[in-house]
């Protein structure tokens, strides 16, 4: 019977999964097929949105800022400023060479842009103002020349001042008020009055990342980023207050936020679990928190801290906080996260608003083999290489050697014919 019913569960959701494929299917279908009258179409069915052009002006955006109190457009600034020193220290990293790895063979690498992005900023249970900051900025540092921004309208039928301030702070020339599918379809294909991008990054619902999966490959994108996670590490020296308050900061994301405990003490164990509903009954936000950790929430007990180490590794964590006596010492052990958080002081909430990491990153397990957003999404590492007349004379005869042995026989001719010419200069 229990199989029976686990069977019949995985067949809604795979039923659930292909409706939601098909669904998106048809949007960016229409989308490419009909451009803006579809995007116009869908935006009215989704939103009840219909403006004359979902382009912002420069105008519109700047008077965003006279919607916001003074202290948030300070701490917007704040931000802007982190995440573009820190996106700098990244670019600053990669570096282009030219060397002569042969004798008469010259080899390099530049680090190249690409020319345009598309930067999806959602705006659906919160309006998580720092989104496109941490989108547009390493863009800029990187030197896209073409910025564009889609963000869906709000109750008020625009884009959130909070996040239009941010945009026009950042000198976005392109922003257009749309969002879901469509506003995928858009920046992969093109309308009649956007142009195509080639590369589209950015966090959103679930047709969002199912639209940004099935356009990949007709243009780039970062990855495909789903329900916010926490981990937290602590051994017996932890603070539950702590510990519950960091959970719960990523549980009311969403109902299926996933957020997890893994702790060598049984005591910081129980503590913890009484401190997360206590300080549900506290926040305004209890009924989303609360059906994602009763629903997604974990704790673990372990023996030692090397198990939790293990068990982290394993979890793969979007955000992984350690709460222990030495957290620094976790550091070289850990190597599955998207952002990493050492110490109790070093709140993950930090780097979600102003601290200048990125906070657009792998979930689901995915950062077992990416990281999250940076300035290297928005750049390509592209080869050259030059070939003096002996050296090419040394190539030329291996290479012969190995296409007569595969069978290239084109492959084979272009080194045999250099072999010729070399011969009879």
């Amino acid at each position: 019977m229990y199989y029976e019913l686990m069977k019949e569960s995985q067949l809604v959701k795979e039923q659930d999964i292909r409706q939601l494929q098909q669904t998106v299917t048809t949007i960016l279908s229409r989308v490419q097929h009909e451009g803006d009258a579809a995007l116009r179409h869908f935006e009215k069915e989704f939103d009840d949105y219909e403006p004359e052009t979902f382009f912002v002006s420069r105008e519109e955006a700047a008077a965003a800022q006279d919607l916001l109190p003074g202290a948030v457009v300070k701490e917007l600034d704040f931000a802007i400023e982190r995440v573009t020193a820190f996106a700098e220290a990244q670019r600053s990293s990669l570096s282009e060479f030219e060397r002569e790895m042969l004798p008469g063979v010259i080899m390099g690498q530049r680090v190249v842009p690409v020319q345009s992005c598309g930067c999806y900023v959602p705006a659906g249970r919160y309006p998580c103002l720092t989104s496109a900051v941490m989108s547009v900025i390493p863009a800029k540092v990187a030197g896209v020349e073409r910025i564009v921004v889609c963000s869906p309208p709000g109750r008020e039928n625009r884009i959130n001042p909070g996040i239009l301030y941010t945009l026009y702070k950042m000198e976005v020339p392109e922003i257009l008020c749309v969002g879901g599918a469509q506003a995928i379809g858009a920046l992969a294909f093109g309308t009649q009055t956007l142009q195509p991008v080639d590369l589209i990054v950015g966090p959103g619902n679930q047709y969002v990342a199912e639209a940004k999966r099935q356009v990949f490959g007709q243009v780039g994108i970062d990855f495909i980023a789903g329900p916010s996670e926490c981990l937290v590490i602590a051994d017996d020296t932890a603070k539950a207050e702590l510990v519950a308050a960091d959970l719960l900061a990523q549980a009311e994301h969403d109902p299926n936020a996933r957020c997890a405990l893994v702790t060598t003490s049984r005591a910081i164990a129980e503590s913890a679990l009484d401190e997360v509903e206590r300080q549900l009954r506290d926040r305004t936000t209890e009924v989303v928190a609360r059906a994602s950790w009763e629903t997604n929430g974990e704790v673990a007990l372990v023996e030692t801290i090397e198990d939790a180490v293990r068990f982290a590794n394993e979890w793969a964590p979007e955000h992984l906080e350690v709460h222990t006596m030495e957290p620094t010492v976790l550091l070289p052990l850990l190597h599955n996260y998207g952002s990493l958080f050492l110490g109790e002081q070093t709140a993950e909430v930090y780097a979600d608003k102003v601290a200048g990491t990125n906070h657009i990153l792998p979930t689901g397990g995915t950062a077992r083999y990416t990281g999250g957003l940076w300035v290297g999404n928005y750049l390509k590492v592209i080869t050259h290489q030059m070939v003096e007349t002996g050296a090419s004379l040394m190539l030329a005869k291996l290479a012969e050697t190995q296409a007569a042995y595969e069978g290239m026989d084109a492959h084979r001719f272009a080194a045999t014919i250099r072999l010729e010419l070399l011969a009879a200069s």
